[in-house]
């Protein structure tokens, strides 16, 4: 029987400085209402040695590396060792773990990334959760809004459930690999340690240690 995964089997929580947000959240997609208001909490809590205030609501770690060029929009908190690269875009609502990745182009928004997650290259993440060292090829991006713009449904063989959210992204286990120029559509779940194929199309739930190669191919790994 496959069912819709909880936080718990998804995400590693000790991966993260955002832990506090996913208290009492059943499914990941509930914190995303949360997101701004944690970040302005925990933010005034930050150690100012550890951590400067840039602007209204933004903190960064001393040792994170900022392009010069990038875009850093509030409520935002990047952490120690992160690097934000060349012409990087957050929109604001973000977190950006330890040792995290936000590349060239890249735009983020109202999400979280756990420790050590990689987007690197053009990608899009919007409305989202990206598990501990999960990385999303180039080009690969999160859909958030479905075009007919009816609310997200989570969609697994054995379980539907209806979110009421008109945008809601995707959400990505621990260690999941995303290739390059996929389109993750809105309420997609990846399992811990799965891979996706590049040049795919992903929708509903992918489960933990699986390759997708198409929606009718999902190989488990051996």
């Amino acid at each position: 029987m496959q069912t819709i995964p909880h936080t718990s089997e998804l995400l590693d929580l000790t991966r993260t400085i955002a832990a506090g947000l996913f208290d009492r959240s059943i499914y990941p997609w509930d914190v995303l209402d949360r997101i701004k208001a944690y970040i302005i909490t925990i933010g005034e809590k930050l150690d100012p040695s550890l951590y400067d205030r840039r602007g209204e609501d933004i903190w960064i770690a001393r040792d994170a590396k900022i392009a010069p060029t990038a875009f850093i929009g509030g409520p935002c908190i990047i952490d120690s060792g992160a690097e934000i690269r060349h012409c990087a875009y957050i929109r604001g609502s973000a977190i950006v773990g330890k040792g995290a990745v936000v590349g060239n182009s890249c735009e983020l928004k109202n999400c979280v990334l756990f420790d050590g997650v990689q987007v690197p290259h053009f990608n899009y993440v919007g409305d989202s959760i990206l598990g501990y060292k999960s990385h999303m090829g180039a080009g690969a991006v999160t859909s958030n809004v479905k075009s007919d713009k009816t609310p997200v449904a989570v969609k697994a063989p054995d379980e539907t459930i209806e979110t009421g959210r008109k945008k809601l992204g995707a959400i990505l286990g621990d260690n999941v690999e995303v290739g390059c120029n996929s389109v993750l559509c809105p309420g997609t779940i990846i399992g811990r340690s799965s891979n996706v194929y590049p040049l795919s199309r992903v929708r509903g739930v992918v489960p933990a240690g699986s390759i997708f190669k198409a929606a009718d191919n999902i190989a488990k790994k051996h």
